[in-house]
């Protein structure tokens, strides 16, 4: 089976057009374009895309007219060039100029993917940072606990006491039996 070009076409409203987008995939020997009208790239379902895919099998590569029109930031551009690329499939950015079918595309390639993991790499450590910033302040960092130290001290001094047992202190609060266990052993 021959290999083919496969194009994409995403516009983000209905108002949109995909004329110049389509044009240019035309110009570029697609014997397939699919679109997507009215969807957003951060949207998680595009059937264009997932039909682009679906379609694309090895030596065919997948081409789009620009990069922002594949993926949402650059992470997931990566990630989705390099499926296609463990699939066999090569990919083309028309306006960027990027081609994975020569060295020197896969070379600007990796250059992306650097960068994309440079950029996790800082929201990781500014996450980080933020998070010890917010405990240095006395700020509770992670999910709301689901008892109040008040309550805490009130079913420890019931249960100890003898006039309740965990289980009725656990219903009256609304939580399960082994979180209050845990609520009263932590503090």
């Amino acid at each position: 089976m021959e290999s083919m070009n496969i194009g994409y076409a995403r516009v983000s409203t209905e108002e949109q057009n995909l004329d110049l987008q389509l044009h240019a995939l035309s110009g570029a020997a697609c014997g397939t374009i699919h679109e997507d009208h009215g969807v957003s790239g951060a949207a998680a379902d595009r059937p264009g895309l997932s039909a682009a895919l679906a379609q694309a099998g090895q030596g065919d590569v997948l081409v789009v007219w620009k990069l922002d029109r594949l993926g949402r930031s650059l992470p997931h551009l990566v990630q989705v060039i390099n499926d296609l690329r463990k699939a066999g499939v090569g990919f083309r950015s028309l306006q960027e100029q990027i081609d994975t079918t020569s060295a020197g595309g896969r070379f600007y390639l990796h250059i992306l993917a650097s960068l994309a993991e440079f950029e996790r790499e800082l929201i990781s450590e500014r996450t980080r940072a933020g998070m010890e910033s917010a405990r240095r302040r006395g700020k509770h960092i992670g999910r709301l606990r689901k008892l109040s130290p008040q309550q805490i001290d009130h079913a420890r001094s019931m249960v100890e006491s003898g006039r309740e047992t965990r289980a009725a202190m656990a219903e009256l609060f609304g939580v399960d039996v082994a979180t209050l266990r845990r609520a009263m052993r932590r503090g």
